[in-house]
């Protein structure tokens, strides 16, 4: 069946032979007119017109009220962890089957992660499982959970919107309200992406985006922080400006900052992108239906769009019986030129976190063990 599922692939994407890559961005004369008025008005740094308009662009796009840009997704996590109130020495609850960046942030604030379970359905962390570890663990006081057995407080917690499918976010966010928990979405992978018709990223205090080459839009590397509390997106846009105070002359600085704002020449790419995105949405779910239509014929599973959300299909993915026909299916169509990749490795796999708190995580395991993304790059929407 590889054969034949490497043929249906060749035939989406109308290339008989060359490569297929993973997920390619559409990009052409649009995102080089942006560039060039970016690079002509002499502002390449972090300071511009598209990085305000770029910004602009995604808060009307996601129903945010203000949105801040970074340089990638890792560094908007970072700083979204910070403004919210995440120190050294807390617990954030999170899921395992993530990317690494997701743990890194925590990390980088000297917090520590907590992996609970996530859902077969949505493969974004499960509310059951974070309530069930909180129940077994936490404690209630006035501050909020903390942790029974060590007495460390559990500040926040992050999901991921994983490969663009929403989370169950309403049972999340009332988990996270029972316990006091700050909610910060991961949605990385999301934009374009809507749980009951609303968009992923501004269900919890701060959400975050990332437009890396391998986004549905891209802005070569770069980050988004949305939040609908202006005091946090100021302070958001004064920690990632290496907190400098405003004057017109002078470098004055009264805190530990970041320089983590967009350059202006990734951001006209951005606004180049976000004309394109209405297109490259629809088009990917063009692709994963073909997908799933060649899947329900074969007796294969192609992960779906969870019940009640709206999918941008980042990354499309079938789900095949266990590792070893996962890794066969790999090596095949690797080998055929057609590009496929299993899921990251759980983060409690990898050396620096497995000694991090977690509860079961079964579902985990076995989504790990059998999940493959196929190419899912948007067909060319005809915008030159």
């Amino acid at each position: 069946m590889s054969e034949a599922f490497v043929r249906l692939v060749r035939e989406i994407y109308a290339e008989p032979r060359a490569p297929i890559p993973l997920h390619a961005p559409v990009m052409g004369a649009l995102e080089k007119a942006r560039v060039g008025e970016a690079i002509d008005s002499t502002f390449v740094s972090s300071v511009g017109t598209f990085v305000t308009g770029f910004e602009q662009a995604i808060a009307r796009f996601t129903g945010a009220k203000y949105a801040v840009a970074t340089v990638n997704g890792t560094a908007a996590l970072h700083i979204a962890l910070l403004v919210a109130g995440v120190e050294p020495g807390d617990l954030v609850i999170t899921q395992s089957l993530s990317f690494i960046a997701t743990c890194n942030a925590i990390h980088y604030c000297g917090a520590e992660p907590v992996f609970v379970d996530v859902d077969e359905e949505t493969l974004g962390l499960s509310p059951d499982a974070l309530r069930a570890w909180l129940e077994v663990h936490a404690e209630r006081r006035s501050s909020g959970g903390v942790d029974r057995a060590s007495g460390r407080r559990i500040r926040a917690c992050v999901p991921m919107h994983t490969l663009g499918h929403p989370a169950r976010m309403d049972a999340i966010t009332q988990v996270c309200a029972d316990w006091g928990l700050i909610l910060i979405e991961d949605a990385a992978e999301s934009l374009g992406s809507y749980y009951n018709n609303q968009h992923t990223g501004t269900f919890g205090l701060l959400g975050v985006f990332s437009f890396n080459g391998n986004k549905v839009i891209t802005t070569g590397g770069g980050g988004m922080i949305v939040t609908d509390d202006e005091a946090l997106a100021r302070r958001a846009r004064y920690l990632t400006t290496t907190a400098k105070k405003p004057h017109s002359w002078a470098f004055e600085h009264d805190e530990v900052g970041f320089n983590y704002r967009m350059p202006n020449l990734n951001a006209a790419f951005g606004v180049a992108q976000m004309e394109r995105l209405p297109g490259l949405i629809a088009s990917k779910r063009v692709v994963a239906e073909r997908y799933a239509e060649w899947c329900r014929a074969n007796g294969w599973h192609f992960v779906r769009e969870p019940e009640g959300t709206r999918s941008n299909y980042w990354l499309n993915a079938l789900r095949l019986p266990d590792a070893e026909a996962r890794d066969a299916f790999l090596d095949a169509t690797n080998h055929a030129g057609v590009m496929t990749r299993p899921l990251w490795a759980p983060m409690h796999r990898l050396p620096m976190y497995a000694d991090c708190p977690c509860g079961p995580l079964a579902v985990t395991e076995r989504l790990a063990d059998s999940l493959v993304n196929i190419p899912s790059s948007a067909l060319d929407n005809g915008l030159a």
